[in-house]
């Protein structure tokens, strides 16, 4: 046990997680760079890109659709897998192995497979361009993460509280509402984050259902990068790490990490 936490352990995982956060850390600091080109600041730091962000429609336009596409799946895929979780864990029926293996599959199609299905399926039913549509193409790829804390949550409750209050005559919705769902929120809070994190920062799927009116801010991004590299890049690229930080900062606090790496394995 002390070889794998010596010194030597310690030095390759700091390492490794310092070559791994090495890209991030040098993104954010072009992002302030003065110069017209993509350089690290040696003068002095500036919010000229930044400021240009904001100047800049598409971009802004792009942000609110991703900002709005992300809160509205994650909150429809969470309404979702709450009762499968719950449906998954505590009934046994006729095909429930099938119906999880459903529900996960997305976490084993890439998304690149799933962006040409989902497009053809789009231009046959004569739903491209719909934000409505473009919702339900991230819930299905984002619903099995919130689907996998639920499941996490549910598997550890403790049924006695929900076996009283029933006995004392409580509606099954009551319990639900009074007793279920405030004992398993964390996992639910900590599955809509990692949801929104999640739908906020796709691309790859979102770049074959996206209409002109619907782009998202990384599609736009990638857009832009066809056509020209300049520190705006790096400056939106900074305030998506700042956004997604942020997200986990919170996922942390709601739920922690630690376990939510336990209940994915």
């Amino acid at each position: 046990m002390s070889s794998r936490n010596g010194p030597l352990a310690l030095a390759f995982h700091t390492l490794v997680v310092a070559f791994m956060l090495a890209p991030l850390l040098i993104v954010c600091v072009v992002a302030f760079t003065p110069e017209n080109t993509l350089s690290i600041p040696t003068t002095r730091f500036s919010l000229r890109w930044f400021e240009a962000i904001f100047a800049h429609p598409d971009f802004v336009q792009s942000f609110r659709n991703s900002l709005a596409l992300a809160l509205s799946s994650a909150t429809l895929a969470t309404a979702i897998a709450i009762p499968a979780g719950l449906a998954l864990t505590r009934y046994s029926f006729r095909g429930r192995e099938a119906l999880n293996g459903l529900f996960l599959s997305p976490l084993i199609i890439p998304h690149l497979v799933l962006g040409v299905a989902l497009l053809r399926l789009f231009a046959l039913i004569g739903a491209t361009g719909s934000f409505f549509w473009l919702v339900l193409a991230h819930v299905v790829v984002i619903t099995p993460y919130v689907l996998r804390l639920v499941v996490a949550a549910v598997v550890g409750f403790d049924r006695s509280a929900e076996q009283a209050a029933l006995s004392l005559g409580a509606s099954p919705a009551t319990v639900f509402r009074r007793i279920t769902l405030p004992m398993i929120l964390p996992g639910v809070t900590g599955g809509w984050l990692l949801a929104f994190i999640n739908s906020f920062d796709e691309v790859t799927m979102s770049i074959f259902v996206t209409a002109p009116s619907t782009v998202t801010l990384p599609v736009r991004m990638y857009m832009y990068a066809t056509e020209s590299i300049d520190p705006l890049m790096a400056a939106v690229s900074a305030l998506m790490v700042a956004i997604t930080a942020l997200a986990m900062l919170l996922l942390d606090r709601a739920y922690g990490l630690d376990k939510i790496l336990v209940g994915h394995r």
